[in-house]
């Protein structure tokens, strides 16, 4: 059975959402609390909003911790990877690595998967990301300084948003270029 939980942050209402196996799904923050309520009720139709696992009360715990500027550590929270095609999994967990506050390009990271070419399909999986800021898809830029994609809503805005609370070199440079 999928739970999920709605919790307040510094920039907004953001959720999370687990099963058996680990989270399944996050929800970037919104002002409304009713906005990611309803997107988990789209996503996870089943649903039931419930009071988090420890595992989910941690998580919940750093979420709230980078969202305001401070060291969290993310990359040991439990993902059901169960619906994750190989491809992405591997791309996640190579996001996962990038520490607050550093980027990686979607080509760094075809190469570290072993084809340069791939740098389209990296940007394709980290466009379904179920689990932004656990899986900080946001950390990873384009080519030439650039800051890339990113399919959340607030799109680049709110990429720009996260790694400059992370402090990253990338959102300083795109706010010389604005």
């Amino acid at each position: 059975m999928t739970q999920y939980a709605v919790f307040e942050t510094v920039i907004g209402w953001a959720g999370i959402a687990w099963g058996d196996r680990g989270l399944v799904g996050v929800h970037l923050p919104e002002r409304d609390p009713q906005v990611a309520r309803r997107s988990f009720q789209r996503r996870f139709p089943d649903a039931v909003e419930a009071e988090p696992t420890p595992e989910g009360q941690q998580a919940i715990a750093a979420i709230r911790a980078l969202l305001a500027g401070q060291a969290a550590d993310l990359s040991a929270v439990p993902l059901d990877l169960s619906r994750t095609p190989e491809f992405h999994a591997r791309v996640y967990e190579i996001a996962r690595a990038i520490p607050p506050g550093e980027t990686l390009t979607y080509g760094q990271i075809a190469e570290r998967l072993g084809d340069k070419l791939l740098a389209r399909d990296v940007g394709q999986a980290l466009g379904k990301n179920p689990w932004p800021i656990v899986v900080p898809c946001h950390r990873v830029v384009a080519a030439g300084g650039k800051l890339g994609g990113f399919s959340a809503r607030g799109g680049v805005n709110t990429k720009l948003k996260l790694l400059a609370i992370e402090g990253a070199a990338a959102a300083a440079q795109a706010d010389l270029f604005a």
